[in-house]
């Protein structure tokens, strides 16, 4: 007997933030639609979704990092970014590479793209940064984004204050500040970092994943269910229209149909591309400006502090709050993000006879904002397959004249910065291997108009296939250099109220 059911109002492929955003909505709004949300990967975390840097035994969180790395499980990882060197490819923990399509002849590629699989998708893994998009990040044509990023916020639980008590926040913000903030606006101006993380009573933090989206009123919706373990193949579309589901019960192996009135999917990036090309879905846009961040890291010594009177209840069972996580927000003028934050260890060796004082080896990120191209793409084929037996994927990716010169502006940039906030350790900043963001964005684009530059309109439906929508990094349109998260969910959120909506005069007419 099947464990899924014949028919649902909405199906969800993918269960990372933006999945969860639809579901949660539509609880709230719509509480009567029956919902089915679908999951490649197992359920690694309590309750479902949650973070695994909240699993405070750090075997068990190891191995729902190694359970949430699909097909790329056991091979090699790495944990700090300073120890990844040019050339080489290997996964952060929860995640696994792209084996095979990452790089054409001639073009730079995406060497360390990756994935993950697993209930609540990257947000299961992830930093939890949740900066707003400011400048050309910004979406012209949405008037309510603000408000959709307010709904972000709320979903996502972000909060700008739980890393007040550490002692070196303050006067990391104010270096920072001394060399950037001078003819900023105040929203650009170095601030605290927007976090989806809360502290609880005990004074631990708690870092947001998918649980929090969901939150519970979508657990205690007796008209959701989640199904781990499950591929959705294809959508399927009769009339012109989403008709539900395909999907393959990855226990048994058995394929099911699922019909449905709304398909959500939510896959990520690169994935939710891949399941509307295997549908035979194929705007013209689909999988085209392809984004990423180049990403250029550096890290610094705290100048003048002393060791705190005590240590500071640990963020993940290792590290020692000491210097938080600051902003440095982007600008058109100055075309990348900054994120600062301690690092667990000194990304260069440090003389024995030099002791550190916790917390103050600080870690400096700049996010560059990418030159879109057309020809930034995510190809599939129609007769490889890859490792889940979905059409294998091909990357084309290129760096612009323009991008290279933002990068050296970063490189630049980033040695002032450290300088700003203490004494620059190694003798010159880092360029991660490309892919390294893991903030892939472009491949399912929203438009205004179906002008074939863009795969769905402003609430996330797919031009000419009714009833079908994507969500997730995908849909930004613009290029960004802040973490897209947040921005990723307030365009779910729009989604979503577009689906209750429908739903909702649909039955006031019926009655």
């Amino acid at each position: 007997m099947s464990r899924y059911p014949a028919a649902v109002d909405v199906a969800i492929v993918g269960s990372g933030p933006a999945g969860a955003t639809y579901a949660r909505i539509l609880s709230e709004e719509a509480p009567d639609a029956a919902i089915a949300m679908f999951e490649v990967g197992p359920t690694v975390s309590d309750p479902p979704g949650a973070h695994v840097k909240n699993i405070e035994d750090a075997d068990r969180r190891a191995e729902a990092q190694r359970r949430s790395e699909g097909p790329g499980a056991g091979e090699a990882t790495v944990n700090n970014p300073g120890a990844v060197t040019s050339g080489m490819r290997r996964a952060r923990p929860g995640t696994y590479l792209l084996s095979d399509g990452y790089q054409a002849d001639g073009e730079d590629g995406l060497p360390v793209a990756a994935f993950s699989s697993n209930v609540g998708g990257m947000a299961a893994h992830w930093t939890g940064a949740c900066p707003r998009p400011g400048g050309s990040e910004r979406i012209s044509f949405l008037p309510d984004l603000d408000d959709l990023l307010d709904e972000g916020d709320r979903l996502l639980g972000v909060t700008t204050d739980a890393f007040d008590s550490a002692p070196f926040t303050a006067l990391v913000r104010e270096r920072l500040a001394a060399v950037v903030d001078d003819d900023r606006d105040v929203a650009a101006r170095v601030q605290r970092m927007p976090l989806a993380v809360h502290r609880r009573e005990d004074g631990r933090l708690v870092w947001s994943g998918s649980d929090v989206v969901l939150g519970d009123v979508t657990r205690a919706n007796p008209n959701f269910s989640l199904f781990d373990e499950s591929l959705v193949t294809r959508v399927l579309v009769e009339e012109g229209r989403a008709a539900g589901v395909e999907v393959r019960d990855l226990r048994t192996g058995e394929i099911h149909e699922v019909r449905a009135r709304t398909v959500v999917v939510a896959a990520d990036a690169l994935r939710t591309p891949q399941v509307l090309w295997e549908s035979g879905i194929r705007p013209a846009a689909l999988g085209r400006m392809l984004n990423d961040q180049a990403q250029v890291v550096y890290a610094a010594r705290l100048r003048g502090v002393e060791p705190p009177a005590h240590d500071q209840i640990a963020a993940s069972g290792t590290l020692s709050e000491q210097s938080g996580v600051s902003w440095v927000p982007f600008t058109d003028d100055m075309p990348f993000h900054g994120q600062i934050m301690q690092l667990d260890a000194s990304p260069v060796p440090l003389a024995h006879d030099d002791p550190v004082i916790p917390g103050s080896i600080v870690g400096l990120g700049l996010f560059c904002a990418k030159d879109l191209q057309w020809d930034d793409r995510v190809e599939f084929s129609d007769s490889e397959r890859d490792s889940y037996g979905m059409p294998a994927m091909r990357l084309h990716y290129t760096l612009t004249e323009r991008d290279h010169e933002v990068l050296e502006r970063a490189r630049i940039e980033i040695v002032e910065l450290a300088k700003a906030v203490g004494e620059p350790i190694g003798d010159r900043p880092f360029t991660m291997p490309l892919g390294a963001s893991l903030h892939y964005q472009g491949t399912t684009r929203m438009g205004e108009t179906d002008d074939g530059r863009s795969v769905c309109g402003p609430d996330s439906e797919v031009w000419g296939v009714p009833g079908l929508f994507v969500a997730g990094n995908g849909v930004i349109p613009t290029p960004t250099a802040c973490n897209p998260t947040l921005t990723s969910v307030a365009l779910a959120v729009r989604g979503a109220r577009r689906i209750a909506r429908d739903r909702n005069s649909s039955l006031l007419m019926s009655d």
